[in-house]
């Protein structure tokens, strides 16, 4: 399998991902890319299309809905409204990839990943953009700052994109709070049975507690 059909698989289930969850996030993109373990050779593609259909993804569904014979794209199956979106950059975005590669990809793709009828519904809309395209120039805009967006093959770390969670309160060892003059003499691990009542503590591994001093308290988050 070639790099680019690789990365337009990776990119619709980005996709499927982030429309299901509502989220078309950079944070949501890179949860999925470190989830699945994207390989370096097929994340520049993937997050080309799938940043590009985030980008103009508005442009991109009136031009679907244009086309569809009175389908709205919230009616759509998750996978073919996908499909047709990465197809429809491409393909309005993409000068360097013929039109007719993205449209047989795309039928391709629905007929893997959506129903039976996904490569005929799919091919129907695309075909329709394509006479449309030979007849008069069919573009989405998209500004400098976005394609610069689009086009960065980089995938930040999580933590430049998410907000840390409040450190963790911890547990003393002793009855009551810890206090100002406990020390790092003070410092134990131990194993707490945190089971829900009713379960049966026996079947399940205890979780370890790890107990800081009032030292580690005081150094700065």
């Amino acid at each position: 399998m070639g790099n680019r059909r690789k990365s337009r698989e990776m990119a619709i289930q980005a996709l499927y991902y982030m429309d299901s969850a509502n989220s078309f996030s950079e944070r949501s993109l890179i949860l999925f890319c470190q989830n699945f373990n994207t390989p370096e050779s097929v994340l520049p593609f993937l997050l080309k299309l799938v940043r590009g259909v985030v980008e103009a993804r508005n442009d991109i569904d009136a031009l679907i809905e244009r086309f569809s014979s009175n389908w709205k794209v919230p009616r759509m199956t998750c996978v073919d409204r996908n499909v047709l979106r990465i197809a429809v950059f491409e393909m309005c975005c993409c000068d360097d990839i013929p039109v007719k590669v993205s449209i047989n990809e795309a039928i391709d793709l629905g007929k893997k990943y959506g129903s039976d009828e996904s490569g005929a519904f799919v091919n129907g809309i695309l075909d329709s953009i394509r006479i449309a395209m030979d007849q008069y120039p069919i573009h989405i805009d998209i500004s400098r700052e976005s394609w610069e967006r689009i086009n960065r093959i980089s995938l930040p770390d999580l933590w430049e994109s998410t907000i840390l969670p409040p450190a963790p309160v911890y547990q003393s060892y002793r009855n009551g709070p810890m206090t100002e003059n406990d020390g790092f003499e003070n410092d134990i691990m131990s194993w707490t049975d945190e089971s829900e009542p009713g379960e049966d503590a026996a079947g399940r591994p205890k979780r370890r507690t790890i107990v800081k001093s009032s030292a580690d308290k005081r150094m700065k988050r």
